[in-house]
Parts: structure tokens; C-alpha cells; sequence
């Protein structure tokens, strides 16, 4: 049975980051663009840039390393626009009882969570440049499940997103009767030497044949999410309350302050950044992901609006009070809330 719907697959399921999108459809910016949108959410992120690159869905999410190796193992996707720039990820741990410092040699022994098939490259690569081999370290696949195997102690640490994981593991150590500072980060960026931390990156993308066929429907989409995010920027305590109104699990503690810390990371204009493309690709030169003559899947050609300048390397937005804590009335209990990027 076809539909005139246009399908979009999110990274994980339904997350705080993801409101500018959720935004769209709850204003009927969708409707006004004259488009429908059906929203749909993965039993598994490994499978997203598959059913996008098979065709089975039109467009969706996913972190640009993810976009970037899809494309070369044959998937044909392209990323139209950025929803989340440069999230910090890195091995999240706990000081008080992972033996873990921020000393890279000091993962020698430990058991290291990872989500898919290329955080594990990622750390062998890291092993590979402190001196160490992928067999100094145990690693576990946990999939979505990082903060929950470090809370059970399955795993001494894993990898992670500042805006999710630690949130969720500070949220965590207060009700232990720990500070949040017990959290800790080594983040990749650093450790690689990338001057950025740009490669999980969240991407919208889709499906190269559906993007060359329907141009006017793309346009459109982005057109629908600008305006959601641009509601969320002027308005974001009632965005949110918007959001939860169509996800009430989000009016939890630990989600609104997930939407508090990813705040700062949001895209302000959804473009693609060339630096941080570039740095990318050359970062997946060095994991073997792509060769020399890969091309990048990346256009900025359905963004109408006027874009702005590129900031300079590193540069993160400041913190600012969103104002979504102030109304948060929900029990502080953390329960993990799974992410890929």
C-alpha cells in the first residue's frame, strides 16, 4: 500500500534532542509546508542507516561517523542538515569505584562498554595510539544500555554522551549520596587529537533517491524543522511542555535535564559544517572506514534561509537556563534513557 507520508527514522528512540522535530508536527508546521510526516522510532540504531540507505524509509537521524561508514559500505545516504552539533562523547565513568583516572593507561584491564561496531574501533585505535593493544582492555557490547551496565557494575566504564550519559550517571550518584563530580570523561576528541568533537554529530539524512525525486518535499521538511527550531530557541521551557504533551515520559527529572545540557549543542541553523565534515572524514581515513576516495554525503542545498558563519573550532555555545527544570513537578528517580548516536 503506498502513502503520500514521508517517513523519517530517528537514531534511537524519541530523546530530548529530538524536540525541534517532534515541534514540527505537534505546530503543524508539516501541515503548512504541506507535507505529512510519520515519525518513526528503531527496535535497534545499528539497522537506521540500512533501512534509509534500502529505501524502506525516506529520511531520519543519525551521528555523522554512522552517515559517513554507511555511504562507504554501499548504503546511498546523504545527510540534508545538522539537528545536534558536537556533543562531547568520550569513556564516562565513575572515580569512586572504576580505578579509572585521566591517565589513558589506566583502561589497561578495565571492561569498556560500547554501543556498535565502531565505538570498539574506535578504542582499539585509541589502544593502538597510548602505546596499548585492543587486548590490554576487555570490551563489552552493552548496545544501548551504557549507563545502566555502569550503574550494575557489568562494565567499569563505557562510551557515552555528555548530554545523555552523564546526565544520567550524576542523576544517579546524588541519589547514592555521591557528588556529580564522581562522573567523569575521557574524551575522545582529545585523546585523538581531532581539535573537534564533531564525529557524533547528529545528522538529518536520507535516502539519495528520495532526496533527488522529491527535492520540493526535502525543502519542505527542513523548512517545518527550522521553524521547530527556531520555537525552541525563542520559546524553550514551552517548547518542551509541548513535547511532553506528545511524549509524557519526557516530564521526568533526568530528561529535562538531558534537554537542559543538549541545549547548548543544538543547531541553530541545521547546516552541514564543512570543517567538521572534513575533520571527519579524515578521522575515518585514520579507523580504515573510508579511503582516499571517498566523497562526502553531505548538501546544504535544501536550507533556504540564510546561514550563519561557521564558529571556530571547539566553540561551544555557553550554558543558559532553559527554564524547563523550574517546571519539572515529576519524581527524580533516574531511570537510564538509551541513545545512540
Amino acid at each position: 500500500m503506498s502513502t503520500d507520508k514521508i517517513t523519517c527514522l530517528l537514531n534511537w528512540h524519541a530523546t530530548p534532542y529530538h524536540l525541534p522535530l517532534f515541534l514540527a508536527e505537534k505546530l503543524s508546521y508539516f501541515a503548512d509546508e504541506g507535507i505529512k510526516v510519520a515519525i518513526l522510532e528503531p527496535n535497534n540504531p545499528s539497522d537506521v542507516t540500512e533501512i534509509i540507505g534500502s529505501g524502506k524509509v525516506d529520511l531520519g537521524c543519525k551521528a555523522m561517523i554512522h552517515t559517513i561508514a554507511g555511504k562507504a559500505r554501499g548504503f546511498p545516504i546523504k545527510s540534508i542538515g545538522t539537528l545536534l552539533d558536537e556533543p562531547f562523547t568520550g569513556v564516562v565513568y565513575l572515580t569512586s569505584q572504576s580505578g579509572i583516572t585521566t591517565d589513558f593507561q589506566s583502561l589497561r584491564g578495565k571492561r569498556i562498554g560500547y554501543v556498535g561496531e565502531f565505538g570498539k574501533i574506535q578504542l582499539d585505535e585509541l589502544t593502538r595510539h597510548y602505546g596499548m593493544t585492543p587486548q590490554d582492555y576487555t570490551a563489552v557490547r552493552v548496545g544501548m544500555n551504557v549507563t545502566g551496565a555502569i550503574i550494575r557494575g557489568e562494565i567499569d566504564a563505557g562510551i557515552g554522551l555528555e548530554n545523555v550519559q552523564m546526565v544520567e550517571l550524576e542523576e544517579w550518584s546524588v541519589q547514592q549520596g555521591r557528588s556529580r563530580d564522581d562522573v567523569q570523561m575521557l574524551r575522545i576528541d582529545e585523546l585523538a587529537d581531532l581539535g573537534c568533537c564533531c564525529f557524533c554529530s547528529i545528522l538529518f539524512i536520507g535516502n539519495e533517491a528520495f532526496i533527488s525525486n522529491n527535492p520540493e518535499k526535502v525543502s519542505a521538511f527542513m523548512r517545518a524543522v527550522k521553524r521547530g527550531v527556531d520555537y525552541m530557541f525563542a520559546q524553550p521551557a514551552a517548547a518542551y511542555e509541548l513535547f511532553v504533551e506528545m511524549k509524557p515520559h519526557m516530564n521526568s527529572e533526568v530528561n529535562r535535564k538531558i534537554f537542559q545540557r543538549s541545549f547548548r549543542y543544538m543547531s541553530h541553523d541545521l547546516k552541514n559544517v564543512q570543517r567538521d565534515w572534513d575533520k571527519v572524514t579524515k578521522y575515518c581515513k585514520r579507523l580504515d572506514i573510508v579511503d582516499d576516495s571517498f566523497v562526502q554525503n553531505q548538501t546544504n542545498e535544501f536550507l533556504t534561509w540564510t546561514l550563519d558563519p561557521e564558529r571556530p573550532a571547539g566553540f561551544v555555545n555557553p550554558i543558559v537556563d532553559t527554564g524547563v527544570l523550574t517546571k519539572c513537578a515529576c519524581n527524580a528517580q533516574v531511570t537510564p534513557v538509551p541513545v545512540e548516536a
